[in-house]
């Protein structure tokens, strides 16, 4: 059977692949310490799962709107406007099947073939194929530990042509974990508004910050740029979510409905009773994201101290999200090349760098217990000894 063209040219995740040996070599009885997953190891709060709960014994399990729930809507929409001053209303959002469905619905009804998207480097590695599945060209824009790995105005600028249509813009980032500051993001939108061209804010992790550090979303930094942005985000990290495939997109409505009309033809409505969990993340308490924000807070502590005092390793501070990015030059190694000795060695999986577009770099997820990142900081370090 001949396969379409299209297929041959994404990437498979490599962060899957990781992962799934890892979860192989646990089920042989092999003790893994795993710093692979993107996820919360915390389960879903009580009160979201027994609102879905309650929804499924009421019988909200029928075909819903394309768009999402009303209620959902309009909740996502107040949410929006006060927690990131952002004045949209509930036909401005739609409720997709997680994060990364909002991106490539946005992505679907923006980018034609031969339209540019320009993504800094480090980039969250499905960025790149979505694009690519559009017609797209992706310019990846390469930036490094001095700047924080954040994308300079001057770079952006530089990048920007004719054919540019859309910047993606990722803070908390990952996989460095680093955030934007409301000064860099307002070089950044000076730059959108002059060149007119879309941004879309990826803000999955925006609960997840540290050190009084806040996040600003750049649509809210004027009427200007407010109308070049659009907002992704989702339930996944913050609520700890992932299985529950809920995100959404927000911005201009023409665009919204573009997008409507794409998920009508692909998924759907998103799974009807899991909505109203989300409808009690948001209108819920919000203690259950403080007391995970303030254990990964813990958990950062001890693997950047450890990880630092590795001779041959180097990272900077993360201020959000959960993942270290160091350095691994020094050892000799490229990513991939680290990433599988490292697992077959030491029995500790990370995620090589070249997935995110940096092949010096590997990522490291401290969502997991402090007993388990103790351990593997003490293989990590026996390991990086022995090849430099």
């Amino acid at each position: 059977m001949k396969l379409a063209g299209r297929v041959s040219q994404v990437t498979p995740s490599i962060t899957l692949a990781i992962a799934a040996k890892a979860k192989a070599m646990k089920a042989e009885g092999i003790d893994v310490c795993s710093f692979s997953a993107g996820e919360p190891d915390f389960d879903t709060p009580a009160h979201i799962k027994a609102a879905a709960q309650k929804a499924l014994e009421e019988g909200k399990t029928k075909y819903g709107p394309a768009s999402g729930e009303p209620k959902l809507r309009e909740a996502i929409a107040r949410k929006l406007k006060t927690d990131n001053g952002l004045d949209y209303k509930a036909e401005n959002v739609i409720v997709t099947n997680g994060g990364k469905h909002s991106l490539f619905n946005l992505i679907l009804a923006l980018i034609e073939a031969g339209d540019e998207v320009i993504i800094p480097a480090p980039y969250w590695l499905s960025y790149p194929d979505m694009v690519t599945l559009a017609g797209g060209v992706s310019v990846i824009v390469p930036t490094d530990a001095s700047t924080g790995y954040k994308i300079t105005p001057d770079k952006l600028r530089k990048s920007i042509t004719p054919k540019t249509k859309l910047f993606i813009l990722n803070s908390p980032s990952n996989p460095t974990g680093m955030v934007y500051t409301p000064e860099e993001l307002q070089a950044i939108a000076q730059i959108i508004v002059e060149t007119d061209i879309v941004v879309v804010s990826d803000e999955i992790y925006e609960k997840i910050l540290y050190d009084g550090v806040k996040q600003v979303s750049i649509g809210s930094l004027g009427k200007d740029i407010f109308a070049r942005t659009v907002i992704s985000n989702g339930f996944a990290k913050a609520y700890s979510m992932t299985g529950w495939r809920i995100g959404y997109l927000a911005g201009p409505v023409d665009l919204i409905k573009a997008t409507i009309n794409i998920q009508s033809h692909s998924t759907s409505n998103v799974c009807t009773f899991a909505q109203y969990g989300a409808i009690a993340a948001l209108e819920g308490s919000q203690d259950c994201v403080e007391e995970m924000r303030q254990a990964f807070a813990k958990r950062r502590e001890v693997m950047f101290e450890r990880l630092n005092a590795i001779p041959g390793l180097s990272c900077p501070k993360p201020d959000g999200a959960f993942y270290l990015f160091p350095d691994i030059t020094k050892t000799g190694l490229k990513s991939l090349d680290f990433c599988n000795a490292l697992l077959e060695k030491e029995q500790v999986a990370v995620i090589p760098g070249i997935a995110f577009g940096a092949d010096d770099n590997i990522r490291l997820s401290y969502a997991t217990d402090l007993a388990t990142i103790e351990k593997g900081m003490d293989r990590l370090e026996k390991f990086v000894k022995s090849v430099i």
